[in-house]
Formats: structure tokens, sequence, C-alpha cells
């Protein structure tokens, strides 16, 4: 460690006024909604991401007022019991609304703040040394169900700077943090704005100008009533198979799992608009040929998972050799249809209510393939209105994905940097420096 030399080793207990844990009484499962209710935070209030106060239930009458295990800006919490991956989890509060407090799941810790910046404590305590040295006295039966006394996390090590130093860390770290919300506020904007716009050209479509039609009630004459009520004029009704060239669906036993060759394709993998690649399995080479006799599925192609989901929709994007599971169908569209179209229309929700108001099973939602075959869709007759169509919605799943990368990256970038700043791996003051030239 790097120029540390005036960076003093301390614990917890050395830096916080005081700590606080609170009741886990039986609660009603609603939020706070009358100025005299008190309400106790749940586990979920505390994230990596950072602090939910609405993650909260209303305490019984007797457990109000508790003023001393009461949660203020400027505390850190931390999980305390529970599975492995959510015990030890670290936030600082930055701002709550009045009449929270801790459960016995959580501690609560009010730092001195002439010692110690809380958004600086919350960082350090996040970093590797101090989770391991909690997680390795954390005891339990099982993983689902850990915890650990109040004495390991008072007593975990730590290595501070000076109060000086600590404070532009933490700005260096909060300035990141904020720009992540305020992105991540942006990817959530565009999200609902694009079901909006999903709705809107899946019932209006696009005229030849261009333009978004009205709608039926502004002008009737551009619409026709259809089973599926009102829809625009060049439109027309078909069953799912009637806009299909083939289905493809692979039964039996998958083949042995390996630890590399063909991608497997599972419906866990399946997400609605997209395929997520993780947790990736294999198949041998050898295996794929025997295993796909029921079609080879092309660049292009639409997923469908019939189980456990239901309904979850992607497009296959490479021309590469991939393996597909049991649990989901693949639809090769036919000449009247776009592939693309095809993908939005079942992600949009006038097709999803159709499809859940039909699924059925014992155990979970499902759809048989023969029922799936006569579900009524609605689209539109021009090739050219699916590309514009197409087009649209295109441009804002481009705009949400790279909103969405430059999350990760922040988030990367914020990840590196607490792990360098905050064990003196690199100094605040030579970083600000770096940046200024």
């Amino acid at each position: 460690m790097s120029n540390t030399f005036n960076w003093t080793t301390c614990t917890v207990k050395d830096v916080v006024e005081r700590h606080f844990c609170g009741p886990s009484p039986d609660c009603e499962e609603r939020q706070i909604f009358a100025p005299e209710e008190w309400g106790v935070l749940k586990t979920t209030a505390i994230t990596w991401a950072g602090w939910d106060e609405k993650a909260h239930k209303v305490l019984p009458r007797a457990f109000w007022g508790q003023a001393k295990i009461e949660v203020h800006a400027g505390d850190v919490l931390v999980t305390k019991a529970g599975p492995r991956n959510r015990v030890g989890v670290v936030c600082h509060i930055p701002s709550t609304r009045s009449q929270l407090v801790v459960s016995g799941k959580m501690i609560g810790l009010r730092p001195t703040s002439e010692t110690v910046n809380a958004s600086f404590l919350a960082g350090l305590l996040a970093t590797q040394e101090p989770q391991k040295y909690i997680h390795d006295r954390t005891t339990g039966m099982a993983e689902s169900q850990v915890n650990f006394a109040n004495d390991v996390l008072l007593s975990t090590p730590l290595l501070l700077p000076p109060i000086q130093e600590q404070n532009l860390i933490a700005r260096v770290l909060d300035t990141l943090g904020t720009a992540i919300r305020e992105t991540e506020a942006i990817v959530d904007k565009l999200k609902v704005v694009k079901q909006g716009l999903l709705q809107d050209l899946l019932t209006r479509g696009i005229d030849a100008n261009g333009e978004l039609r009205p709608t039926q009630s502004e002008a009737p004459l551009l619409y026709k009533d259809s089973p599926l009520g009102w829809i625009p004029k060049e439109w027309k009704v078909g069953t799912v198979e009637n806009y299909l060239d083939c289905i493809i669906d692979y039964r039996g036993k998958t083949p042995e799992k390996t630890d590399s060759g063909v991608p497997l394709i599972t419906a866990k993998n399946v997400r609605l608009g997209y395929i997520d690649p993780e947790p990736c399995e294999f198949i041998a080479y050898e295996s794929f040929d025997r295993w796909m006799t029921r079609g080879i599925p092309r660049q292009g192609d639409v997923l469908f998972t019939t189980e456990a989901p239901l309904g979850n929709v992607a497009q296959i994007e490479t021309a590469e050799r991939l393996a597909f599971a049991q649990r989901m169908i693949i639809l090769q569209a036919g000449p009247r249809i776009i592939n693309t179209f095809l993908k939005y229309l079942m992600l949009g929700q006038i097709f999803r209510n159709r499809l859940f108001a039909l699924g059925s099973g014992s155990t979970v939602e499902g759809i048989q393939q023969s029922t799936f075959r006569r579900l009524l869709i609605t689209v539109p007759e021009s090739l050219a209105e699916q590309e514009r169509i197409v087009q649209q919605l295109t441009e804002m799943d481009s705009r949400i994905n790279n909103e969405s990368h430059y999350v990760a990256k922040l988030k990367q970038t914020k990840s590196g940097l607490m792990s360098d700043l905050l064990t003196g791996r690199v100094r605040v003051t030579q970083l600000l420096e770096e940046t200024a030239t």
C-alpha cells in the first residue's frame, strides 16, 4: 500500500457514536401512509446500489415511537442475517423520511463526524478485507440463513486516512454515484417511453407519410372492426401459424453438457427482448447434429418460451451455431411478416394479455403449441410499414442500450476507484492532480 504513513488503524467501534438494532415483529405488508405510523426496514432497503426507504413495513402500534433505533440521514446500515449473499451488505443513508427504524436483521451505525465521513465508511466496509473479516465470522446451519453478532462488525479493523482526505474521496465517489443514479433514471424513463411507443405502433401503425396514424376516435375512417377490435384498414388479422414458415421445437433428453462446444440456449437464457448468455452451457460438437434433427435455426429467427417462464421472446442475432433446449420454440417467419416485427408484436401488451389468458398448467404457466399456433395477431399487409415500425422501435432500443452500457461503464469505473482510493493504492490528491492536467 503506497503513501499511507499518515493513515491510522482502528475498528468500527472506534469511529461510531453508537450502534443499534431493532425488532422484527409480524407486520402488515404495506408502507406507512398515516402521519402517526412508524415503519420497520426490510433488508432489501439496504443494497449495493444504495438506500431504498420505500422497502419497509408498517409496525404494530406497540412498536411506534422508538426514537433510539430510528434511522437518520448520515447513518450507515449493514445487513447481518439472511442468505449469505445478502449478509454484510452496506449502504449509506444520504436522506430519509422520518419514523423508520432498523429491524433485528441489520445494524445501524451512527458515525462520529469528526473522525469518519459516513459515505467513506460505507464504502470502506464494502471493500474486500472488511467483507472477508465479517464473512469469516458469520455462522449458520445453511448458506440460506446465516448471521453475525454485532461485536463482529464493531471489531472489524479499518485503515483510515485523515478526515480531509476521506471527504475528498467521498466527494469523488458520490459524484460517480450521482451520475449512475441519474443515468439509471434516464434508462427507466426510456423504457416507459418505449412501452407507450410499442402500444401506439402496434395498434395504430405508421402511414405512407411515415407518421403515426391518428387514433380510431380521431379518424374512424382509417380503421375497421375485427375480431381483435379496431385495427388500421391496411392491416389483417390471422393466426400465428398463418404468418410462419415453420415452428421448430426440441424434445427428449438434452445431450450431456460439456465444458466447451456448441452453446446451449435454455429457457432461462431467453429474456424479454434479448438472449442473456449467462449462465452458458455447452454440448459437444458431435452431439449437435443428432440433437438438431428437427430443424436448424437461422439468424433472425424468433425464440419463444412455452413455459417456466412463459412468453419470453428474443431473436437470434448471430450466424454462429447454437443449440436449443426444451421449453421453447423457434419461429421462422414466412414471406408476409418480418422477423423483427414478429418479435416486437409478441412483446406488445395486447399479445401478452391474450397469451396469459390462454396459458395453463398445474404447477407452472405454460401453453400448448397447438394453442399457440391458433393465437390471433394483427399485422400490416405492407412489409414497408412493418419496416418503418421496426426502425422506430430499433432506434429506441439502441438508445436504451447505449445508456445502459454507459451505466455499466460508470459502475465499473466507480468499483475500480473504490478499490484504489479506499485502500490507499491511489491517493485522491494524486487523482485530482492527474485530472487537472
